[in-house]
């Protein structure tokens, strides 16, 4: 259900083998644990809980939730004695959108009536933070573009960036801003790490971080190109519907073979945020994002 790794001395991540390749992250310290996001199922989440029970037997004192989407933060339930963290803007949209969102999961599948929305208690509002485990110093700090409530999380004496979703094996960009995205990705890109996690995906390693962060500059170059060619034709969306997740320069099976799709998203969810409409097309459907 899930995989764990340790990628330094007392570093972990998780990712799931059944929703979207969704990453958390575990900190541990002499006395107690940092979990950076938790799962989008329920079961995957209570796996880490039984994980750090079993094998690191120190209670969970932070969760630090990148950002409010679902799959990084209904977990937060099921550690009831944790201080949750986020940027101000998550406490926010997780109250605006993830109580309907959650209301609506109740209804369609019997896994979420164990779950209840659980707000991060302390927020930043601007700026970074920093959080000392045992050795470690975390450092939280922000990457908006996927989502405006962004956060990262560096652990500074190893190098690694638990990224969440301001790097994923695909950009994806639907609830979130192209520009700030970009600026994220710049940033990611100077400060000489070893390791990124990503939010959604495998583990970049220190050789593969500058081709990885160019990869995704450049597709996110490519949807800009694409989009601007788009609102000069009539049908914008039949035009967009051709620009193929390939001709982008990112493979269709990432992601558990989601990658066509979000990359479809995001190609109509960028003109829509340009342009303040949907493309049009002469079928007239639109698809709407969301992930």
């Amino acid at each position: 259900m899930i995989q764990h790794e340790r990628v330094a001395d007392n570093v972990y991540f998780f990712q799931s083998e059944t929703y979207a390749q969704v990453t958390a992250g575990l900190v541990i310290g002499p006395k107690w644990v940092v979990l950076i996001d938790t799962l989008a199922l329920p079961a995957e989440t209570l796996a880490i809980r039984d994980f750090i029970e079993e094998h690191v037997q120190r209670p969970v004192r932070y969760i630090i939730n990148t950002h409010y989407h679902a799959d990084h933060s209904w977990g937060n339930v099921f550690f009831p004695g944790a201080t949750i963290i986020s940027h101000s803007l998550c406490r926010e949209l997780m109250v605006s959108r993830g109580m309907l969102a959650l209301e609506e999961a109740r209804r369609t599948s019997s896994i979420y009536r164990q779950v209840n929305l659980v707000l991060p208690h302390l927020a930043i509002a601007e700026g970074e933070m920093s959080l000392k485990v045992g050795k470690k110093l975390l450092r939280i700090i922000p990457l908006p573009g996927h989502s405006p409530d962004g956060m990262g999380v560096l652990v500074e004496s190893d190098r690694i960036l638990f990224a969440g979703d301001a790097i994923m094996a695909l950009p994806y960009l639907v609830d979130g801003d192209y520009e700030a995205l970009v600026e994220s990705l710049k940033r990611v890109s100077k400060m000489r790490l070893e390791n990124i996690i990503p939010g959604h995906g495998e583990i970049i390693l220190r050789g593969e971080i500058k081709n990885a962060l160019k990869e995704h500059l450049d597709y996110l170059n490519c949807l800009r190109k694409e989009v601007r060619k788009a609102a000069r034709r009539k049908y914008a969306g039949d035009y967009l519907d051709k620009i193929t997740v390939e001709h982008c320069g990112k493979s269709r099976i990432l992601l558990g073979g989601l990658a066509a799709d979000l990359h479809r998203r995001n190609l109509r969810a960028l003109y829509r945020q340009w342009y303040g409409e949907p493309p049009l097309t002469s079928s007239k459907d639109d698809v709407p994002g969301g992930f």
